[in-house]
């Protein structure tokens, strides 16, 4: 079968711009178990890709949030921050060399403009075709490199971070409710993508502002990212054939647990647009043992990311504190793409259980930033790289769970509700940050 562009619907027909499951039910025209191996590879990899290109910007433009905050660029000037500055003191008051805006500003400006399009997607986003989505986000992730890199303001730069907030949100929002038409394996391939964004965008932007390139030169390098995702969409991912929910021999049906009960009739794609709000409710109500959670793990993480990254500031190292925090960054993106990973090894059911370690990471790290216990900056590595361990098994498992609980005729639906979990728990996160910032800045 050809690509995403190939046999397409009309939009007349319905949102989804390929053919509906059953249309090959003829045997005959089924393709044989070798193409279907080679679509099985396609999808797979397709997913992949898909999640790396979507998380890429939005990464990148964290691990940039303190150069973004530190520097402002006059005009002329092409190097737009030293890629490898002298610490100075920001703030001579205070033991921390603060910023006078704290690095949550550049996180909120990357995070509330997808919270907006989460909680607005369930109400008719899906009434929009799946190709303009893709290519709105591919355009926003460019828009996002290019606002940044030739930005002379902060003001600019955090209107470039609001684009690849737009083109991450979407993007998320569109791809995981994608894997509903597809076998359940394309789940963690994706997630398994989403992680690699974190450890490449972390890593890229780490690696080549050390090696002297200059982070505007470093942000048009990326600019092949979003080319990226628009070609795994349209030519690599192929048309959903019949559904085969499995897809790889996993948890027979008597080990699984459904979120509600249903007795509908058989599901075909877009079916989720008919849903009623009762029908959403209910499902919604389902979904909480997986979304509080969910909220609670990306809370934890980004208060301690953006909140406290900055604050773990240790002067006796031969790494700057711009340094510092891109390792940081890079750290914990790395744990993050191990464990979005792991899910062929390991599968965790009770989500609660890795919330409740992540707050108690938050509480250890900000006891030390306030008491500054800890004796070296290779104990915060090794915290940080297991924070990120603990949010990407968050992240996989929720939605490894919810696509074995959740009946197929709601699956689409309780994809796109639970993706608001991790926006939601950052957002919140983000607005508390900036007042502790503000607060611990100010000790001496």
């Amino acid at each position: 079968m050809g690509g995403c562009a190939g046999r397409r619907l009309s939009d007349s027909e319905g949102p989804l711009l390929f053919p509906l499951p059953g249309e090959e039910a003829n045997p005959a025209l089924r393709p044989p178990p070798q193409d279907r191996q080679g679509a099985h590879w396609k999808n797979a990899v397709g997913f992949w890709l898909l999640g790396l290109c979507n998380n890429f910007s939005y990464v990148v433009m964290l691990s940039a949030a303190h150069d973004i905050l530190s520097h402002q660029r006059a005009p002329g000037n092409q190097s737009h921050v030293d890629p490898d500055p002298i610490p100075t003191s920001h703030n001579s008051s205070s033991r921390f060399d603060c910023n006078s805006v704290s690095t949550a500003a550049v996180l909120l400006a990357d995070i509330l403009p997808t919270l907006v399009i989460k909680l607005l997607a369930p109400l008719g986003l899906h009434l929009m075709p799946y190709s303009p989505r893709v290519l709105t986000s591919g355009v926003c992730a460019a828009g996002s490199f290019i606002l940044v890199a030739f930005s002379h303001s902060v003001g600019i730069s955090l209107c470039g971070v609001v684009l690849a907030s737009i083109s991450s949100g979407l993007g998320e929002v569109t791809f995981l409710s994608l894997t509903a038409f597809y076998p359940r394996a394309v789940i963690s391939w994706w997630s398994s993508g989403t992680g690699g964004a974190g450890l490449l965008g972390a890593l890229s932007y780490l690696g080549l502002t050390q090696a002297g390139l200059s982070p505007q030169h470093t942000l048009l390098s990326m600019l092949g990212v979003p080319a990226l995702l628009l070609t795994s969409y349209f030519l690599l991912l192929t048309s959903p054939g019949p559904q085969d929910p499995g897809g790889e021999g996993e948890a027979d049906t008597a080990a699984r647990q459904p979120l509600i009960n249903s007795e509908a009739p058989e599901w075909k794609p877009g079916s989720s647009s008919h849903l009623s709000l009762q029908e959403r409710w209910t499902v919604f109500k389902g979904l909480l043992c997986y979304i509080v959670p969910l909220v609670l793990v990306y809370f934890a993480e980004y208060f301690i990311n953006q909140g406290l990254f900055e604050l773990l500031f240790f002067r006796n190292t031969f790494l700057s504190h711009a340094q510092q925090y891109r390792w940081y960054q890079m750290l914990y993106q790395a744990g993050v793409f191990a464990s979005r990973s792991s899910l062929r090894c390991c599968r965790i059911r009770h989500t609660w259980a890795l919330a409740l370690l992540q707050c108690l990471n938050l509480a250890f790290l900000l006891a030390d930033v306030w008491l500054s216990f800890l004796p070296s900056i290779y104990l915060v590595f090794l915290i940080i790289l297991y924070e990120g361990l603990l949010g990407g098994a968050a992240y996989v498992n929720t939605f490894h769970n919810i696509a074995l609980e959740t009946s197929s005729e709601h699956r689409e639906f309780a994809m796109a509700t639970t993706c608001i979990s991790d926006t939601l728990g950052i957002s919140l996160s983000g607005l508390l940050a900036l007042p502790l910032h503000d607060f611990l800045c100010q000790l001496s």
